[in-house]
């Protein structure tokens, strides 16, 4: 019997987990852990400039989130664009 030619997909060398795509899923699951690990910040003390800190710890990690969600999009085109290069395709 003959065998039939190897088909590859294009890109398929790449890997699809790279450090660069594990840092961009610890960018969107920290804002996560953080908010659903309410022993963490279930108090009153430390408060501060009089609200207690289980409201201005929210209210941080909202722009914490907003900082993150942002690298992580950066990291992402960033790793667009390489994949694209790498793959011969055009320079998105």
């Amino acid at each position: 019997m003959s065998k039939a030619p190897e088909v590859r997909q294009p890109g398929a060398d790449q890997p699809v987990v790279t450090p660069m795509r594990v840092v961009i899923g610890l960018c969107l699951f920290a804002p996560f852990v953080s908010m659903l690990w309410v022993g963490s910040y279930a108090k009153v003390d430390p408060a501060f400039i009089g609200i207690p800190f289980f409201y201005w710890y929210q209210m941080l990690w909202v722009v914490i989130s907003t900082a993150l969600t942002m690298t992580a999009y950066q990291l992402w085109q960033r790793d667009q664009r390489a994949r694209a290069v790498s793959k011969g395709g055009a320079d998105a």
